[in-house]
């Protein structure tokens, strides 16, 4: 007799959007589609023109390219895979709903204006015509709306806005990636991954791969290392860019590959008397992301405007083409400097300090605004990230929240002395200067025969006078606080 067929009814379809959160692990979005007996549909729409002003830099598509190809190996790994589409997001979200049947659309939150804006509005009109729609936090430790002064407002600086998220702190459990997936073959297949058109037609990328393995196995890979390594004794050594001392996730926490949960989870779980300082130190900078985006949420004009507004009074320079050319490819003159930009274009990715240094040169020793650099950055960098590049630059520039003082102004030599001790960060980046004494790799232009003789393709003299350079912009900033 043939087998009685089930008069059972299938499960129910899910939406899962995937965005900024390419990862299966604790991911509240496809968990919630699990949960609630769906079975989840995982798309990635392609809309980069709906990040309005701030569509994301060439070195974020490259590293997206691969992070979402890991992505849907992982998910074929369990029985499912990612599709891809090309936006409009709700037009496409529509459609996938008109074509597959789904119930619902899960997705996890992003926190820039425009996609706050673009995900408000896709939520209201799903569900004005009848799909059940839900969003998560999986980008941050706390949502940027749940902490405030005991005014009620925003916090403006770092360190009471720490202090409220230290009295918050219970983070829950984090939910392991599923074992294994329902499909279903309902609906469109989608485009080929390289139709998005992310990774770049030439290969100009290649020196990043050496450095990075992107996707959720390179993120948890990269915390195995960071624990095993650099986390004992990253207190002291986070400042050094001649030694591996960061843990070199912020990548992978900004495309959501690893949730800042699980980072949190695995270094209390390592904790000792030992590394304590440490793993204190490191969860502060968690700190400082979070700190980022609840700013963004709150002032999300900072990414073009400066936060402080007397500022839009200040007396910036005009810029100069070359000028700027010279620092963006690392030929100022100043070795520290363009080694930070020489590593940045070969890599994608600059040590955290040597930032500080190079915005610091653009913004006051050259007085460029610091839009110029946030920009650049914002191209290059595969950390990329808007609520962070505008914190940093804002801060640096001592335009924004909790800025560093008007008259801290930073020396690049005197920088370079102190945590490139022995000139080895400068000699892997500008390897021309390898052969200066280790005093002259930091400030060439002292001896200029020595110059010439070792690297006579090396610019002469700084882009600017140290000393000028810093007299101006001081005065400048004396001014407009007067």
């Amino acid at each position: 007799m043939p087998a009685a067929q089930s008069d059972a009814p299938a499960n129910p379809l899910a939406l899962v959007w995937f965005r900024n959160d390419l990862r299966l692990d604790d991911n509240p979005a496809l968990q919630a589609a699990l949960d609630n007996g769906y079975v989840p549909i995982p798309v990635y729409i392609h809309a980069p023109d709906e990040g309005g002003d701030w569509a994301p830099g060439a070195a974020s598509d490259a590293w997206r390219h691969r992070s979402l190809a890991a992505l849907d190996a992982a998910l074929r790994q369990r029985g499912s895979h990612l599709r891809y589409f090309f936006g409009p997001s709700l037009a496409t979200l529509q459609s996938l709903i008109a074509t597959t049947g789904a119930e619902a659309v899960f997705w996890n939150r992003r926190y820039e204006p425009a996609h706050e804006r673009r995900d408000a509005n896709v939520k209201t009109t799903l569900r004005q015509q009848g799909i059940r729609v839900e969003s998560f936090n999986a980008a941050l430790l706390f949502e940027p709306w749940t902490v405030r002064n005991k005014q009620g407002l925003p916090f403006k600086v770092f360190t009471p806005y720490w202090k409220a998220l230290l009295s918050q702190w219970q983070l829950g459990l984090c939910v392991d990636a599923p074992a294994r997936l329902p499909h279903s073959d309902e609906g469109p297949a989608g485009v080929p991954l390289e139709a998005l058109k992310l990774a770049p037609e030439r290969d100009w990328d290649r020196g990043f791969w050496d450095e990075w393995t992107p996707g959720e196995a390179g993120a948890h890979a990269a915390l195995e290392t960071f624990v095993d390594g650099a986390l004992r004794g990253y207190r002291e050594q986070r400042d050094r860019p001649d030694r591996i001392g960061t843990s070199r996730l912020s990548p992978h926490l900004h495309f959501g590959e690893i949730a800042p949960r699980r980072i949190v989870s695995v270094l209390e779980r390592e904790r000792t008397a030992g590394n304590g300082a440490d793993v204190d130190a490191y969860l502060r900078e968690l700190g400082w992301r979070e700190f980022a985006h609840h700013l963004l949420h709150h002032f999300p004009e900072t990414p073009d405007r400066n936060f402080d507004a007397r500022f839009n009074d200040f007396a910036w320079s005009p810029v100069s083409a070359a000028q700027l050319a010279q620092w963006q490819q690392g030929r100022t003159g100043v070795p520290i400097i363009d080694a930070g930009m020489r590593e940045l274009w070969q890599t994608g990715w600059m040590h955290n300090r040597v930032r500080m240094i190079v915005a610091s040169f653009l913004t006051k020793h050259l007085r460029y605004h610091w839009r110029h650099g946030a920009r650049w950055f914002w191209d290059t960098l595969v950390d990329a990230d808007l609520a962070n590049n505008t914190l940093g630059w804002q801060w640096v520039a001592g335009t924004g929240a909790d800025a560093a003082p008007y008259f801290r102004v930073f020396n690049p030599v005197l920088q370079a002395s102190k945590f490139d001790p022995d000139g080895d960060y400068i000699a892997r980046w500008v390897p021309e200067l390898s052969g200066l004494p280790v005093p002259l790799r930091f400030s060439p232009w002292q001896d200029p025969a020595a110059l010439r003789r070792v690297a006579p393709d090396y610019p002469p003299q700084p882009l600017v006078d140290m000393g000028a350079g810093r007299d101006s912009a001081l005065a400048a900033y004396r001014k407009l606080r007067g």
